[in-house]
């Protein structure tokens, strides 16, 4: 698919604080990107990186006392990160939808599917109960519901967990939303599921032209949903590049390391250090790089000094002081 290059959502310099009984928590720390129209861009890291904060922040749902302390998001040309929540109530679910990583935090159990579905499509479009109906039950049958109407009057509890996700995209569609934004949309199910699932998402984006936000920790899923990938660590960006870029030469050491634990079809080793340790709490974050403390190639600079996300050639961006000519 050619790429429109317009972006539809841009993130400048956002920073995202948690104030605790221990200090301050930055889980967001001064990150900038894009999505153009009809991209997919993958957000990897370990737990604790960020990702899920920076999704969460685009879609206003932070739990207090977390806020944005910093910078700005724009959605279509206007910026969102100011917003009320009465203002970003219209634009969630509309304009953005949301997957999230377990279906049932999405789903009522108390109600049936087709009730929560027509709800939301109402909320959003002006369809009478009978249209909304037949949108939901179209909506099923788009993500692979099967006898989408007789399953529309079924509870969750009486979907597997990997056709409840499918349920749970049919309600990110349900507005016929610009982006979506999917949280570790496969963790939570079984291998031969998420393959399905990840298909799911290819096809729809190809079928309806969307553009995904695509939050993960697994390289593998990432490699073969997105266009460009961005690597978190402790609420920094520190590596941006096209997929194919990424997986053939990474640049961060931090990159690498995620690499060397993705199996290869090809066989073919790598031959970069694994990631050992455990990523530090962002309330105690380690002076100068923060990934120096588990990085092979550390020196004393990258002790005592945070080196900057710079462009190290067309559309690829790191932070790491290796880059920097001797």
């Amino acid at each position: 698919m050619t790429l429109n290059k317009k972006p539809i959502l841009s993130v400048h310099n956002l920073q995202v604080e948690f104030p605790t009984r221990k200090g301050n928590l930055v889980a967001v720390n001064d990150i900038s990107f894009e999505v153009n129209e009809g991209e997919v861009l993958g957000v990897v890291g370990e737990s604790g990186a960020g990702k899920s904060i920076t999704g969460s922040s685009i879609i206003g749902l932070i739990d207090p006392p977390g806020r944005i302390t910093g910078g700005e998001i724009n959605f279509l040309d206007q910026r969102i990160d100011h917003l009320s929540a009465e203002e970003m109530r219209t634009i969630r679910g509309k304009e953005i939808g949301m997957v999230f990583q377990d279906p049932l935090t999405s789903l009522n159990p108390l109600y049936r599917i087709g009730r929560q579905l027509t709800e939301t499509i109402q909320t959003h479009l002006h369809l009478d109960d009978k249209n909304a109906r037949l949108q939901a039950i179209n909506l099923l049958a788009e993500v692979g519901i099967p006898s989408p109407e007789i399953r529309i009057d079924h509870y969750p509890h009486q979907f597997s967990g990997g056709m409840r996700q499918r349920v749970v995209i049919a309600l990110a569609l349900c507005a016929n939303p610009k982006l979506i934004i999917a949280d570790e949309p496969t963790t939570a199910l079984d291998v031969s599921i998420q393959a399905q699932v990840l298909n799911l998402f290819m096809d729809l984006r190809e079928q309806l032209n969307l553009t995904y936000l695509f939050i993960s920790h697994d390289l593998s899923v990432v490699e073969h949903i997105s266009n460009r990938v961005q690597i978190m660590y402790l609420g920094r960006v520190v590596e941006s590049a096209s997929t194919e870029e990424l997986f053939k030469e990474p640049n961060h050491p931090y990159t690498q390391a995620l690499l060397n634990e993705v199996p290869r079809l090809d066989l073919r080793k790598r031959n970069y250090t694994p990631v050992s340790g455990e990523i530090p709490s962002p309330l105690d974050p380690p002076s100068g790089c923060h990934f120096h403390p588990r990085c092979p190639h550390a020196t004393s600079k990258c002790r005592n000094e945070m080196p900057v996300l710079k462009e190290i050639a067309p559309g690829r961006a790191s932070a790491c002081f290796l880059n920097e000519s001797s």
